[in-house]
Formats: structure tokens, sequence, C-alpha cells
């Protein structure tokens, strides 16, 4: 039934908006101009080793029309019983930053999925991440059909007991559009500058606790875009922390980005661990 619930949904929610295309033009029309002359650069922040060993291997967790889809999964060598969490790339691609990235998430006790949903390109400039966040615009039912069969890498073939999903810029739409589509599919949902919903009505279906992450100089995610998607929230009734952290721009949680704010990054951090281990770790 859920799997059902998700590919009905997801189909709805991203082709049964007629404005959405356009949205997501102007989107990645202000992330081109927040990201002029920034590329992805190495930096001792992301390249920095996790608290404690933990297993990584490239998986196929999905296929596509005969095209197998690669991702990057990081979890703890004990990882029975531990929550799981879908991983979604910024506009840059499933890149080594999103690695270190799950590798992080798994060091704090996670199963962490990193998808793709370039399939196998990454963006090594502005204008390259433009052109593929463009050509995951324009086929919004192969991107939900790769978080569709993320999802149930991890709830089926992992059987992670909880699911959360995270992302930033790019992804941090798409975290949010999971989570909208998948309901109570997903437990936990972190939004790290995406772009998002201010209607009440499109908002109603989500049904996760939703912590949301932006930088009041962020200028393609204006704060108050942010305080209306917070007074959308607040008038459904929706569970949510919203922190906007000034000084920060987009992206200053990047540490391979030349926007990074690493005393907003590390606040930010622990809000999402401890947000994450609030609403999955329930049980424990």
């Amino acid at each position: 039934m859920r799997r059902v619930f998700f590919c009905l949904s997801f189909s709805i929610l991203v082709l049964g908006n007629s404005t959405l295309a356009q949205t997501d033009d102007d989107f990645i029309a202000r992330m081109e101009r927040e990201h002029t002359g920034d590329s992805p650069v190495a930096s001792p922040a992301a390249e920095a080793e996790p608290a404690q060993m933990v297993g990584t291997k490239d998986v196929v967790y999905g296929e596509l029309e005969g095209k197998k889809i690669n991702g990057f999964l990081a979890r703890p060598e004990e990882s029975g019983g531990l929550p799981g969490l879908i991983v979604i790339h910024e506009w840059w691609g499933l890149n080594d930053n999103v690695r270190a990235m799950a590798e992080r998430f798994a060091a704090e006790g996670y199963v962490a999925l990193a998808v793709d949903l370039y399939e196998g390109e990454v963006g090594e400039d502005r204008d390259g991440a433009a052109r593929l966040a463009r050509a995951a615009r324009d086929r919004p039912q192969r991107v939900e059909e790769n978080l569709r069969q993320a999802f149930e890498y991890l709830e089926q073939e992992l059987g992670v007991p909880s699911i959360g999903v995270v992302g930033w810029c790019f992804g941090g739409g798409w975290s949010l559009a999971t989570a909208l589509a998948l309901g109570d599919g997903i437990d936990a949902t972190v939004i790290y500058y995406g772009r998002l919903e201010t209607d009440p009505a499109k908002l109603q279906p989500l049904t996760s606790p939703v912590l949301g992450i932006f930088g009041a100089l962020d200028k393609g995610i204006p704060v108050e875009t942010v305080r209306e998607f917070e007074s959308a929230l607040d008038s459904l009734g929706k569970e949510a922390a919203i922190h906007v952290y000034e000084g920060a721009d987009h992206a200053f949680a990047n540490p391979s980005g030349t926007r990074y704010n690493a005393r907003a990054a590390e606040d930010a951090w622990e809000k999402t661990m401890a947000f994450f281990a609030q609403h999955l770790r329930r049980s424990e």
C-alpha cells in the first residue's frame, strides 16, 4: 500500500501542479545567481574523517528503464535496527562532499543512502550544475521513481525501522517533495535552503515533522518565503522547527563551497542530529 500511495501521490504532486515547471525554472535561475563564481572545491572540512569507522560502498538501489541506479551507502559496521536516511545531493550532484556527509551521518548511527538524481553526472561548475538541475526538472517522473526506489531499498532491502530524508539546495526541495508524497512513510524531514511550498493546501499531506535550515543572506530562498512556509505549516498545525542564520548565505553548510560558514554549519548540524535522534530513535 505504501508503494502505491507514494507512486500516485508523487505523480500528482509533480505533474498535477501546472506552475511547478515555471517555479522550478525561476528557482534554478536564482541558484545560478547565488552560485556566481562558485564551484565545488576541496576544503579541510570536506575531507575530515568521520568520528568513528563506518562501512561504505557503492550500491545499486534501483533501475530505470533498464538502467541501474547507483548510490553511495554508508553505515556503521553493526547497523542492525538503526534508522535509515535518504540523503539528497545539492545541485552539484552526488560528489565527494555528499559522500562525506553520508559518512558523517553513518558515524552518528544512521544507515545513510546518498541517492543520485543525475544518474552518474556531476556539475563541475555553475553552468554544468544548472544544466543538470534543469534536466532533472524536465523529467519529474524519473526523479520520483528514483526516490521511490531509494525508499524501498532502505525499507525492504535493508529493513530499517524508520526513515528520514535530508537534502541541500536542489536536494532540499526534493526532500520536502518526498515527505509530501510519501506521507507517513517518512518519519522526519530536514530541508537545507531548498525550494519551498507556501500554499497550505499543498502542504496538507505532510505528516512528518520538519526541520528547516536557512541563511538570512540567501536571495535564492528569501527570508520572506521561509516565513511564509513557516506560517503555512503553523496554520495547519504541522510540527516544524525553522532556523534562519544571520550572516549566512545560500549553501553555507557545504564545506566544499565558497560560502561555507563554519559556525552556522556546525550549529545546524547539531540541530539536525538532535532532530533525527528525537524522531527516528523513539524506541531506543
